[in-house]
């Protein structure tokens, strides 16, 4: 098989084979890494457009997603490596702390909201974009992190 953008590539991996369930999570954290840079994009793209925009501010908030986006790939690669502390590092940040802030603005808006269908009513085509792509990222990361634990991945991390 050939290596695609979302396999473990060859030159990353150690020496043994990878585990399924790792090249599993690590897959998802590409999605979830991919869908996250995407809605970044639709963000600044629909930020763009309004005039009260502050270029400035858009691009510390652009610069620091995008080191961490970069960050999570790199520990990502490490935990292909069988590097506990990039395991242990990916389920608290991306599974607890990511997660939890992935779901705060939308939950937020449900709590906010007299009616729920309120909510989609009035939702624009770039609101559903940006929706559509926060679900992915926040469907990818449980995924990532389930996999991390399979047996066949505990036993790669306790080499």
């Amino acid at each position: 098989m050939t290596d695609t953008a979302f396999s473990v590539p060859a030159s990353l991996r150690r020496a043994d084979h990878v585990p399924r369930p790792i090249a599993i999570a690590y897959q998802a954290l590409v999605v979830a890494l991919l869908a996250g840079i995407a809605e970044t994009i639709a963000r600044v793209a629909i930020a763009l457009d309004d005039s009260d925009v502050e270029p400035a501010g858009l691009a510390i908030g652009l610069t620091t997603r995008c080191v961490l986006y970069a960050a999570v790939l790199f520990v990502a690669i490490r935990m292909t490596h069988g590097d506990r502390w990039a395991r242990l590092l990916l389920t608290f940040g991306i599974g607890v702390v990511g997660l939890a802030s992935l779901l705060i603005e939308p939950l937020t808006a449900a709590l906010d909201a007299d009616d729920l269908g309120a909510i989609l009513t009035g939702a624009t085509l770039d609101d559903l974009l940006v929706a559509t792509l926060r679900i992915v990222h926040i469907l990818a990361v449980p995924i990532a992190v389930v996999a991390m634990y399979r047996p066949a991945a505990r036993a790669y991390f306790r080499r």
